[in-house]
């Protein structure tokens, strides 16, 4: 079966072909690092690394951009807020975001570009607009420059929408524009910014419009057509239909397939730090979830369907996801057996058909139901078999067990577990020390000792190490 993906542009689900047979070029926009990620940012995260899987055990070479906007209205107003460059709040975000990633077993990308490295390819494409009579300076002296909405027939092709229902576009004063519904593609300076967030243009000092950024990195990165453009459903309209204008309008075809997730609620409205309901992967892990559990949450779902979140519904699929893992345990305890399996034809026919994750799903704990019959009853040949199968089918979806990335969580886990443990137990022994009962002190360290933990007095407390 070929892979199907619901194309946003034509509104229906589509063999997918890609521009060169083997090869896969896909761009997913990123986040806008003004802030630290929170799970409905890393949804998308999630949700595109299983496509990027899923394309690879296809047999794909993918190239995979995912930008970072690093220069945007909300870093600019943080910078200001914190009274800091603005290239020092975006760094610290930026790499926070990466640590999250990591964190969630996310590949890193191909490429991940910041926009702040890409100005001068957006002036080469701002040219480009402006010399095909898309595009205009302001006349005001702002230094602005703005796409000509009304010159591109096709404005809202990809969001259904005509010109004459749209709002006027907030990123620049109407006064500047010869119609309100013009978007910005360079933005002039402005008295209430950062004196250092503007580079030298043709048009003045300025810095780039926010859609600009991504049509400029697509080129740069994937050239004029590529295969799938990737983001939140949120991005359709304007930022997509505008990256789609100016990337058409300046001759290029751009991409061929537009793949938009749903989005992660809360208490019924888009999670958003604007709005303050927010939910963080620290604040989940600190409340007992591991990481891979909110992977297996973000995932279970059809990447269409919006999350409504709640506590129950991640505890609901922690415990879901830990009757998978327990299940590979103690198979590989009994039968030792490392190697992945075949994929069962049910579990590529599910990914094959829009990526459905919910259906994959559904097929691997059909197969874990009769596994554990045959664990039951000790057969190793079966359950091997089994095995194999079933961390194949979760090596896709990024969440065996025994992978690389969560046996050293488990071990990471299991550090603190023990230095919990150690703690309370000289916590004991110290306890025993204020009372003089040198024979209960004495046998807290000899203990330890057996467990080859050695403990130290130090000036300022007890310190253990693991003996050599």
């Amino acid at each position: 079966m070929t892979l199907r993906l619901y194309d946003t542009a034509t509104r229906s689900v589509r063999d997918f072909v890609p521009k060169t047979p083997g090869q896969v070029g896909i761009y997913l926009c990123g986040l806008t690092v003004q802030a630290g990620p929170h799970i409905g940012h890393l949804r998308s995260g999630v949700n595109y690394d299983v496509l990027r899987r899923w394309l690879l055990k296809s047999g794909f070479e993918v190239t995979f951009i995912r930008n970072i906007t690093d220069i945007d209205d909300k870093v600019l107003q943080k910078a200001l807020e914190a009274d800091q460059p603005f290239w020092s709040i975006a760094y610290a975000n930026e790499r926070l975001l990466a640590a999250t990633y990591d964190k969630l077993g996310v590949l890193p990308p191909t490429y991940e570009p910041r926009a702040t490295g890409h100005i001068p390819e957006m002036h080469e494409l701002i040219k480009v607009l402006i010399d095909k009579g898309h595009a205009y300076p302001a006349t005001d002296g702002s230094g602005d420059v703005y796409f000509d909405v009304l010159s591109f027939g096709d404005y809202g092709s990809l969001s259904n929408q005509r010109p004459e229902n749209m709002e006027p576009a907030a990123d620049g004063p109407a006064r500047s524009k010869k119609d309100p519904r013009d978007f910005a593609l360079w933005k002039g300076v402005k008295a209430d910014e950062p004196s250092n967030a503007y580079w030298p243009s043709p048009w003045g000092p300025g810095r780039p419009g926010w859609h600009i950024e991504c049509s400029a990195m697509c080129w740069r990165y994937l050239g004029e057509e590529f295969d799938i453009h990737g983001g939140g459903l949120d991005l359709t309209f304007p930022h997509h239909e505008n990256e789609i204008a100016q990337s058409h309008a300046a001759g290029h075809p751009f991409a061929r397939y537009w793949v938009h997730h749903a989005l992660l609620n809360l208490g019924g409205s888009k999670m958003a730090k604007s709005l303050g309901n927010v939910v963080s992967l620290e604040s989940l892990v600190e409340s007992g979830v591991r990481p891979v559990e909110i992977r297996y949450y973000l995932l279970a779902p059809h990447y269409r369907s919006v999350i409504d979140y709640t506590p129950a519904a991640m505890e609901e699929a922690a415990v879901a996801y830990r009757r998978l893992e327990n299940f590979v345990q103690r198979a590989f305890e009994l039968t030792s057996s490392a190697e992945l399996g075949e994929l069962p034809a049910e579990f590529a026919a599910a990914l094959d058909d829009d990526l459905n994750t919910s259906r994959a799903l559904a097929v691997v704990h059909d197969l874990v139901r009769d596994a554990n019959a045959a664990l039951a009853a000790g057969d190793k040949v079966s359950v091997a078999r089994w095995l194999g199968s079933i961390r194949a089918m979760l090596d896709v979806l990024g969440v065996d067990p025994l992978s690389d990335q969560w046996r050293s969580a488990e071990s990471g886990d299991l550090t603190r577990v023990v230095d919990s443990l150690v703690s309370l137990a000289l916590e004991q022994r110290t306890a025993a020390r204020a009372r003089k009962d040198w024979a209960a002190a004495d046998a807290v360290r000899d203990q330890l000792k057996n467990a080859g933990i050695a403990v130290e007095d130090t000036p300022t407390g007890p310190r253990w190490t693991l003996e050599s």
